[in-house]
């Protein structure tokens, strides 16, 4: 079986990217389930090397991802300049080369030179000081691949939580709810499950806006004039969706766990709970691109920066969550393009 070959980048070099880069590619099984490609230099990989202390980590320098070495440790050179590096701080040079990292890994992404990418934190202040002019990754991408309608979905083994909005003050979360904004989110979400994750009918849950969901309009009408009508409509087009519900009493209670993704209103009510409930794995992934991108679901932790004290637990799950979901997406694919075995396979899974 051919590996699946996953681009890197390297973030801001002055958080714990490369460490928990490394750290997660120094197991043995990451490496036979794919081939790593890590865009940055040789040089900035080796500084990083000594900070992990693990001297049996061996890496390839290649000049392109076609010259990947399977079941090795490679890396392409997007620069020769020699860098300064200045752990835990934020500077113009670390947005810099995390920006060129990240368009070289999108150039290859998007020519087909690799088959899915992860991307390590970057840092917004630094990356504005490059000249990075989007809030975030999945902005970048979704304009490099001419997509506009995408989400953000935080993934955990079952657990898969997504937004309605996502990085908005607080104060400008209910003006921006709709219920075409809504019903677009469900659909979106209801597709992602079942080509990127093999859901062959997926459980929705949407929660509400307001405490205890509004109680019944005393705590706010957001309910029953836009969310309610919007689960209304997705299930006439043939969703399963369920909602609304008071936010503190699904998490709480477990309620979560009988779903198969979770649709919150704004960024702080489903993330909140959704890292509480998986620790160190999440993964946040950018589902509707027609590419395959995650990454882990923490910053770059300056405050760690250079100590060998970063837990990989969520590189390493963004390494595997990507060749699972390229590989559904595959079968996805097959499948659609021949109904009859579709068919079988939907029969084995219910």
């Amino acid at each position: 079986m051919t590996a699946i070959k996953v681009g890197i980048t390297i973030g801001d070099m002055n958080g714990i990217g490369l460490e928990v880069i490394l750290k997660s590619l120094s197991n043995d099984l990451v490496l036979k389930k794919l081939t790593p490609i890590i865009y940055g230099s040789t040089k900035v990989v080796a500084y990083h090397k000594n900070i992990v202390k693990k001297n049996e980590l061996n890496f390839a320098t290649i000049s392109d991802a076609a010259s990947a070495k399977k079941g090795r440790i490679n890396v392409v050179n997007c620069w020769e300049d020699n860098v300064n590096i200045t752990l835990g701080q934020v500077s113009e040079e670390g947005g810099k080369y995390a920006y060129t990292s990240l368009e070289r890994a999108t150039a290859d992404l998007r020519d087909g030179h690799i088959d899915c990418m992860v991307t390590a934190p970057i840092n917004k202040k630094a990356m504005s000081m490059a000249g990075f002019m989007y809030p975030g990754h999945t902005e970048y991408l979704a304009d490099n691949f001419d997509t506009e309608d995408y989400m953000m979905m935080m993934v955990c083994d079952d657990l898969r939580v997504s937004l309605v909005t996502e990085h908005l003050p607080l104060k400008e979360v209910a003006a921006k709810i709709t219920q075409d904004l809504i019903l677009r989110k469900l659909k979106k979400f209801d597709e992602s499950l079942r080509k990127d994750f093999g859901v062959v009918k997926p459980l929705l849950a949407v929660m509400g806006l307001n405490p205890h969901s509004g109680d019944g309009g005393v705590l706010g009408a957001e309910e029953e004039e836009i969310i309610e009508p919007a689960i209304a409509t997705a299930r006439e087009a043939g969703l399963n969706v369920m909602g609304p519900y008071g936010t503190d009493g699904f998490f709480g209670s477990g309620m979560y766990s009988k779903f198969d993704g979770i649709l919150a209103m704004y960024h702080d009510q489903g993330l909140i709970p959704f890292k509480t409930i998986s620790g160190q794995s999440g993964v946040n992934y950018t589902a509707g691109l027609p590419v395959v991108r995650t990454s882990p679901d923490h910053g770059t932790a300056f405050d760690k920066a250079g100590n060998n004290a970063a837990d990989a637990s969520s590189m390493r799950a963004a390494l595997f969550t990507a060749i699972d979901i390229y590989r559904h997406r595959k079968e996805y694919a097959e499948a659609t393009a021949n109904p009859v075995e579709k068919t079988k396979k939907d029969r084995g899974r219910s």
